[in-house]
């Protein structure tokens, strides 16, 4: 790949070193201000590399590599800089803790959803309003947290500095746990009538081979019954429903943004505050949806089960949290792949919702739940591929791959971005009758998932041609991200400046174009996540291909024979020049047949090697024979 992730992810961290570091202090807040989201982001911008790829681990001072120390420099040194990270840490989880109980609002990241209002920020009493983005971003932050300070403590002899991790332990493992059962609160299971609006309009996007309609009902309800069956042990927190098994119900399961409304109290013995009465829609959203099953997947991540990150009743909350991410997958994967034969529902952009609204973005998150169920269901590489090539004709039509035309209606999923409704932030507070504002939330970060989308797949298919284009995808993706930099300013070298790719976007929002930008973490983090992806798929052993691994084997019986031959013929007992040829020769043998189930195109350039030498061999002694 073009893409170097290692060079990538430490140019942006000495780019955070820059604009977060000032005068000894870390500087929180992006470029909508500091809420528990973006500060979260920011973070992760450090720790998500640290914790994930082993070459840029700070925990260990006394290991860590003097590249990733000079990249943040000006935070100190090796020693210094997990100590400051330390402080920095239990900054954040002190910040947003308010009497006891971790809080996860969402600040300046809601906007209002009525246009003529957009210039105008949200109400202050609907900015508190708890959300599915910053309990997924809790997750992945208390565990990325927990993780670092248990390595760290093995290093650490200084008292005030064990005390400091102590409470930052202490603090990750409350927000850890008060964030799952958010999350439980939050799950939504959406039943609705066959002849409903969202029914037809789900029998409508999976129908993609024109049967009658009570076929395809038929046929959806015959590979979802184990998935409907399953609901049945959904039995804390929300998403519990009766109405599954009917025969004229459809269903679709998820994330809402919040929790939901009228959710059930949790149980547990986490001290974890009281929990707040829902005013979520109970309807999922494809956007959360995904954002928690990838927290979901974080908690049972071979990390977390080698350190030990959960404490028993955490593992409780992750097996009912577990239980949903499995139905959740499983449902998609069947909707979004729907149909024996024929183009998948997935293949037939733009993404139709229920509720009436489309777009390339969804798709794309589309691709995400289809990815994760067939890794679930041990999809094959026909089934792997189809999604890259959807994959591709996305960025095609979001202009990353293919030249903007004028008026083009898909840049607007670059800036602003699609925009969600937040059904149910309008609904009067409990304290009162007046109606609320409908809040909203905009997602613009449609290339940075699409590289992290590419790395998913790739790294999942073992077809080499396959990962091949899917790797080439993700180089062009990078070569559009990169160009969307800051150029100038305290946030220079992070994201995103989308008017820098495209001059028509600056036409119609000359504002936004000339402002001064800072940098956003909500896309930075969304960059990063996406070349720690990469960095992944690039540490996995080079796919293997059946004709390569024969040629191979081909290749070394020729060169065994011919130096079983050669020791037959007495070589071996030569002079001390043919004998170190022969014992490189022996050598050199062993070293293929070591590699060749793993590394099968090394270890035919290793054969090749050993003919060659052979051949020298054979030929000296030719000349030699010659001669006399």
């Amino acid at each position: 790949m073009r893409v170097q992730p290692r060079q990538q992810l430490l140019d942006i961290w000495e780019a955070i070193a820059r604009s977060s570091w000032r005068n000894g202090e870390w500087v929180s807040g992006g470029r909508l201000g500091g809420n528990s989201i973006s500060d979260a982001e920011q973070l992760l911008c450090l720790l998500l590399p640290a914790t994930q790829i082993e070459t840029f681990n700070l925990d260990r001072p006394d290991q860590t590599a003097d590249r990733m120390v000079h990249a943040l420099r000006r935070m100190g040194t090796a020693t210094d800089i997990p100590r400051i990270v330390t402080k920095i840490l239990n900054d954040y989880f002190e910040r947003y803790t308010e009497e006891g109980a971790p809080i996860f609002s969402g600040g300046g990241y809601y906007e209002l959803l009525d246009t003529e209002d957009a210039d105008k920020t949200a109400p202050a009493e609907l900015t508190t309003l708890p959300i599915v983005d910053s309990y997924a971003l809790s997750i992945t932050l208390s565990l990325a947290t927990l993780g670092f300070v248990r390595v760290y403590r093995r290093s650490v002899t200084r008292e005030d500095v064990r005390a400091a991790i102590g409470q930052l332990e202490a603090a990750a493992s409350v927000r850890l746990s008060a964030a799952m059962v958010g999350l439980l609160r939050s799950f939504s299971v959406n039943v609705f009538a066959v002849d409903s609006d969202e029914g037809n309009r789900l029998c409508t996007t999976v129908n993609q081979n024109g049967l009658p309609r009570r076929s395809v009902v038929a046929q959806l309800h015959n590979k979802l019954r184990q998935t409907i069956a399953s609901f049945r042990e959904v039995l804390i927190g929300s998403g519990q429903t009766s109405d599954l098994e009917l025969p004229d119900r459809l269903f679709e399961c998820g994330w809402s943004w919040t929790v939901v409304r009228d959710a059930p109290q949790v149980e547990t013995s986490e001290k974890i505050g009281e929990q707040e009465l829902g005013v979520g829609q109970d309807q999922p959203y494809l956007y959360f949806t995904v954002i928690a099953l990838n927290a979901v997947e974080d908690l049972f991540s071979e990390r977390t089960r080698i350190l030990g990150l959960l404490n028993e009743e955490q593992q409780r909350l992750a097996r009912a949290l577990q239980l949903r991410s499995d139905l959740t997958r499983t449902y998609w994967a069947t909707v979004a792949t729907f149909g024996e034969g024929g183009k998948w529902p997935l293949e037939n952009i733009p993404w139709r919702t229920t509720n009436g609204e489309q777009s390339d973005y969804f798709t794309l998150q589309v691709t995400a739940l289809a990815v994760k169920g067939l890794e679930q269901l041990r999809g094959s590489d026909a089934e792997l591929a189809r999604v890259g090539r959807v994959l591709a004709t996305l960025a095609e039509r979001a202009r990353i791959t293919s030249r903007a035309v004028a008026n083009d209606p898909n840049l607007v999923m670059h800036y602003p971005g699609v925009r969600l409704a937040l059904v149910g932030s309008d609904e009067p507070a409990l304290d009162t009758d007046e109606k609320r504002p409908l809040l909203a939330w905009s997602v613009p970060e449609f290339a940075a998932l699409l590289l992290l989308r590419s790395a998913n797949v790739a790294n999942l298919i073992n077809d080499p041609d396959e990962r091949s284009r899917l790797l080439d995808l993700g180089d062009e993706v990078w070569d559009h991200l990169a160009r969307r930099r800051l150029g100038r300013g305290d946030g220079a070298g992070l994201w995103d400046d989308p008017f820098r790719v495209f001059s028509d976007l600056a036409e119609v929002f000359p504002e936004a174009a000339h402002a001064e930008r800072g940098a956003s973490w909500y896309y930075t983090e969304r960059v990063v996540e996406a070349l720690v992806a990469v960095a992944k798929v690039l540490d996995q052993p080079p796919t293997r291909d059946d004709g390569l691994t024969q040629y191979a084997v081909d290749l070394l019986r020729e060169a065994e024979q011919i130096y079983d031959r050669e020791l037959l013929s007495g070589s071996a007992e030569g002079g001390p020049q043919l004998r170190n040829t022969l014992q490189k020769v022996e050598s050199t043998l062993r070293r293929a047949r070591e590699i060749l189930a793993e590394r099968p195109g090394t270890a035919a350039a290793l054969a090749i090697d050993i003919l060659r030498e052979l051949d020298r061999l054979e030929a000296a002694r030719d000349d030699l024979a010659t001669e006399v």
